[in-house]
């Protein structure tokens, strides 16, 4: 199986970790079959073991991320899902999308494992995320849009008024960027 495959590619590589997404990318079909992420999940578990390798799986359910099924039922749709993917071996239970503290919680307590939450705009702040039973939070994309951001500002800044303080105002001085590349 390819999951498998993919497994021992990334222990050859020297990783511990994976990411297994249930969406598809396919409009008609959004997400995966949760019978067959299982198998994926099972297959990349026996592959750690193999290796004797302690391989975290991070799998996520993208029912909120896509806003896929009918909008009284993402809940249900997320807790069987992930459910599933624990019995088959997932060490950590992923559900970007959502972000008000009361469907956070109520995930937390009713899966039996670690939850990861996707950080953004609206989120909780990472303490409350702790009370709330949050075991792991992740940035994904945010950091590289928000550098991306700044280039933008800075270009427009450049084009329009021929200054540079957007690019110059909190930079990280050339010789501590030095420092920090040296460790």
């Amino acid at each position: 199986m390819a999951a498998a495959e993919t497994a021992r590619a990334a222990i050859a590589a020297g990783a511990v970790g994976v990411n297994l997404e249930d969406g598809t990318g396919d409009p008609n079909w959004p997400l995966a079959d949760p019978e067959v992420q299982a198998a994926k999940i099972w297959a990349m578990r026996e592959a750690a073991a193999a290796a004797d390798i302690p391989l975290v799986i991070n799998t996520r359910t993208d029912v909120y991320w896509l806003g896929v099924g009918a909008a009284s039922e993402p809940f249900a749709a997320a807790v069987e899902r992930l459910r599933a993917y624990r019995a088959a071996g997932a060490d950590c239970l992923f559900v970007p999308g959502v972000s008000d503290e009361e469907t956070i919680g109520r995930l937390v307590r009713a899966l039996d494992g670690p939850l990861n939450v996707l950080v953004g705009a609206g989120m909780p702040a990472i303490a409350v995320l702790g009370r709330l039973g949050v075991k792991r939070v992740s940035v994904g994309s945010a950091p590289m849009r928000a550098t991306l951001g700044l280039v933008h500002r800075i270009a427009e800044e450049l084009s329009r008024e021929g200054t540079y303080a957007g690019m110059t105002d909190g930079a990280i001085p050339y010789a501590e960027v030095n420092r920090l590349l040296a460790e």
